[in-house]
């Protein structure tokens, strides 16, 4: 079993920014403060990770902006598209129990009922490999509709949370289960249970009900309700509940290849797709591809490997270097992190 590193937290007095410099704690929760003031963002969890350590972690502002329930250590956020790359962590687990190849095409594993005709013969050369990288051609979210595979498969750049959420049934198939319980059974004994990542989960719990906090939207919180989320589906793609330190936990097992062989690490953190030029993402953002799992950004400290969430009224982030050991990872509940990452950066150095 992993062992979970003791969080140092707000005893810290000093912590390492992204270039190395130091940056005194004190002035690091100052600087949050007056964000947080300045575009109204009603609550975050933040954590750092210095030298492959999670050595800072700290909660801020409150639950729900109307109660003003401050928020605490064990408040959950959603963390909507951060579900993407611990799955992508957990389907390696099952390449390395050989549940799963890389390489062999999802249709042999499991037939999509719903692919357009002129499709057929792209889609059959799909693998979990271009799954995980966003190479597919699937639409982000079909919803329903018959599914047309934009470009030959392995050949473009695709964000879709569809194709992995067939990925996952393909995998609870494998297993014998579907993708509900028994398969959040699953993913906690490989995953969650092992990186000590105890109150994090792809499905309603109890835990959940009484500590996730309210989503903001306007300045005014959202229903705590589960909303169109039934809360016992595994949604791969969107459904994790976590909070920084937990979720710092997996970053930190990324960082220090924990829970993996090296072979597998290397795939995850390799390019598996480039972005062409002409790539939106490339030109907005400066990322110039994916692993399996997280998107990469070359920046002067190493490659960033990163990924956001965003639900609207729930956001959240998490970067790691491998090359220096740093991350970081944040959940709030409004719509305003890019403009706080930005605001961080003056202080943290650049963060994405």
């Amino acid at each position: 079993m992993l062992m979970a590193s003791v969080l140092v937290g707000t005893a810290q007095k000093t912590i390492k920014a992204v270039d190395g410099a130091s940056v005194k704690v004190k002035s690091l929760d100052k600087r949050i403060n007056f964000l947080m003031d300045s575009i109204n963002m009603p609550g975050l969890s933040l954590a750092i990770i210095n030298d492959q350590k999670i050595v800072y972690h700290n909660v801020f502002g409150v639950q729900n902006i109307e109660m003003k329930e401050a928020v605490n250590k064990a408040s959950i956020f959603e963390g909507a598209s951060l579900s993407k790359p611990i799955f992508a962590y957990f389907a390696m687990k099952m390449v390395e129990k050989g549940i799963l190849d890389l390489d062999k095409p999802i249709h042999d594993y499991l037939p999509h009922p719903a692919i357009d005709s002129a499709s057929q013969t792209w889609y059959k050369t799909i693998t979990p490999r271009m799954v995980l990288s966003h190479s597919t051609g699937f639409p982000n979210h079909a919803k329903g509709q018959i599914i047309n595979v934009a470009f030959e498969p392995g050949t473009d750049f695709s964000y879709s949370g569809e194709a992995y959420q067939y990925l996952c049934a393909i995998i609870g198939i494998q297993n014998g289960v579907q993708w509900k319980d028994k398969f959040n059974a699953i993913f906690e004994e490989e995953v969650t249970v092992p990186l000590g990542m105890q109150n994090t989960s792809f499905l309603w719990n109890d835990h959940l009900a009484a500590n996730k906090v309210y989503g903001h939207s306007n300045g005014k919180p959202t229903d705590n309700g589960l909303g169109g989320w039934s809360g016992k589906t595994f949604n791969s793609f969107s459904s994790i509940h976590s909070e920084a330190s937990e979720y710092a936990l997996f970053i930190q097992a990324m960082l220090k290849r924990e829970g993996l062989s090296d072979e597998s690490f290397d795939e995850m953190l390799a390019t598996q797709n480039r972005f062409n030029a002409d790539n939106e993402m490339m030109e907005e953002t400066g990322q110039t591809g994916w692993g399996l799992g997280f998107a990469q950004k070359p920046s002067a400290n190493g490659m960033m490997h990163l990924h956001t969430g965003n639900n609207h009224d729930f956001q959240s982030y998490a970067m790691f270097i491998p090359d220096t050991g740093y991350g970081i990872v944040l959940f709030t509940n409004s719509g305003t992190l890019l403009p706080f990452v930005g605001g961080l950066e003056e202080i943290l150095g650049e963060q994405f």
